[in-house]
């Protein structure tokens, strides 16, 4: 279910201090507003940051669809023994 129209987008980086060029990012839930354009974020994903830098296509999403929480599978290759 979405947010209502009447209230404004659920943003917890509107009382962060701006003086800082990156800022740790603890709310994914956060919804990334047309003032952060072209300033870069660590955000959280539950063991490290993860630096963004947000773009235009990324207004109105939310910042914790750009953390990969999940590790790609590494497969091992198999090699043959020599003798």
């Amino acid at each position: 279910m979405t947010r209502s129209i009447w209230k404004a987008p659920f943003s917890e980086i509107l009382h962060k201090n701006k003086t800082n060029t990156r800022q740790n990012i603890w709310s994914r839930r956060s919804t990334i507003l047309p003032k952060n354009i072209d300033k870069n974020y660590l955000i959280y994903n539950g063991k490290n940051f993860i630096s963004i830098k947000i773009s235009e296509e990324m207004v109105g999403h939310k910042f914790g669809e750009f953390a990969i929480t999940r590790k790609k599978p590494i497969h091992k290759s198999s090699k043959k023994k020599r003798k």
